[in-house]
């Protein structure tokens, strides 16, 4: 039987405008589980999820509730995290969630906020599945649905997918990253981690292929890139090349990559803007293994929900 959860929402991005979307995931997890500050759903302020005041206290009033819920869900990204990191709460959170960590989810925009929760507070939080685009599509994906509840419900998680190409090695270290276009839109800035010898992850969505290596390129020109073991890359959804590019594509991007850094690209891995995406704990400790086509991503040291 299913334990009973505390599940709040916060709305630190975009508008819900898919509002039909919202209302089928709260009947989905209420059913099961207690759903906390809904009234956010119709919050609206431009193309915002209310005005910046409301959207950051959606976050730093979590530094002040007298009890933590067990999660803490993003309704959906967009854009609009970027405008709240400088007036985001470090130093309460800091004191109020490090000791009781709720399992805190999103992805897309919000991984804006989980990078800056690295760095200021060195809190690992979750780039998963969010209220509206995963817990209320028309179809629930059971992939998602499955890989999100198991991971956050145990203290260590193995993920196990193919790659086209033949590799063999072995690396370990933190596991961070997210979109990218929010990673590098953090580089200059205090919110993006200083991480190396670790294992960056990725995944975008409308990105073109030359898009994509442009934002590698800069993070290797920024000297991030060199500085990582392995990129695990994830979906880029809505990106397919197009006539001009005449074959060049994400694979002709992560070979390229691959040549100029150094650095093994492993790809293909279920994550990110498709209906289909596991679960990662961002900032938790990683093993990566590859032999030949076969990959295995060992992860620990995450905040999980006890029984």
């Amino acid at each position: 039987m299913s334990i009973s959860r505390t599940i709040r929402l916060i709305a630190p991005s975009g508008y819900c405008q898919n509002q039909p979307a919202a209302e089928r995931a709260l009947e989905r997890l209420t059913h099961a589980h207690r759903v906390e500050n809904t009234d956010l759903l119709q919050r609206r302020s431009q193309r915002f999820a209310g005005d910046d005041a409301q959207r950051l206290n959606d976050i730093n009033e979590l530094a002040t509730l007298t009890e933590l819920p067990d999660i803490v869900l993003a309704v959906r990204g967009g854009y609009g995290m970027s405008r709240l990191l400088p007036d985001v709460d470090y130093t309460g959170l800091h004191a109020r969630l490090s000791h009781q960590p709720p399992v805190i989810c999103g992805h897309s925009d919000f991984t804006a906020l989980q990078l800056a929760l690295l760095a200021k507070v060195g809190l690992v939080t979750f780039s998963g599945p969010m209220l509206a685009g995963n817990f209320g599509a028309e179809t629930l994906s059971s992939f998602t649905s499955t890989h999100f509840w198991s991971l956050i419900s145990q203290p260590e998680y193995s993920l196990s997918w193919e790659d086209d190409h033949d590799l063999s090695g072995h690396w370990q270290g933190q596991l961070w990253g997210g979109n990218l276009a929010m990673i590098c839109s953090l580089i200059g800035t205090p919110w993006l981690p200083k991480i190396t010898q670790g294992i960056l992850v990725i995944e975008d969505i409308n990105e073109s292929p030359f898009r994509i290596e442009r934002m590698l390129l800069q993070l290797h020109y920024a000297g991030i890139l060199s500085q990582q073991k392995a990129v695990i890359t994830g979906s880029f959804t809505h990106g397919e090349p197009t006539a001009y590019d005449a074959g060049y594509q994400l694979s002709t991007v992560w070979e390229y990559l691959e040549q100029k850094t150094g650095v093994p690209f492993i790809n293909q891995l279920a994550f990110g803007h498709d209906a289909d995406t596991v679960t990662l704990p961002i900032g938790a400790q990683a093993t990566l293994i590859a032999q030949q086509k076969q990959r295995q991503l060992l992860l620990t040291d995450y905040p999980y929900l006890q029984p």
